[in-house]
């Protein structure tokens, strides 16, 4: 899966928006691009490198899933609520997707919750 299946796949959520709101924050960082729920984030890469997404796990999963290889602690974001997964075939394209929609159904029900 390239940068732009990935892009799309994010996308395919209902609701979802994009945005790059670190741009004019730090140099490294002005690529990052993030998926939002609402005003919540579930998915960031960097479109430069694609070569890591971090994703919004359900902590009573995270060192379950820190036991693959390519899974591992966020840079810059709790570890108690986030991982970073590797794109560069560590970890199955099955796996990602599915961690992908995990994220976005935890933050789409957080948000629903809310509102009711």
């Amino acid at each position: 899966m390239n940068v732009e299946e990935f892009r799309n796949f994010c996308l395919s959520f209902p609701d979802v928006q994009e945005g790059m709101p670190f741009e004019g924050f730090f140099k490294n960082s002005r690529a990052i691009l993030v998926f939002y729920v609402g005003k919540k984030m579930f998915c960031l890469f960097d479109l430069h490198e694609f070569d890591r997404c971090t994703l919004k796990c359900d902590p009573k999963r995270i060192d379950e899933l820190r036991e693959y290889e390519g899974i591992d602690k966020p840079f810059n974001l709790s570890p108690k609520h986030w991982i970073s997964v590797d794109l560069n075939g560590s970890v199955s394209w099955e796996l990602i997707k599915d961690l992908v929609t995990k994220s976005y159904q935890l933050v789409a029900e957080g948000i629903s919750k809310k509102r009711n």
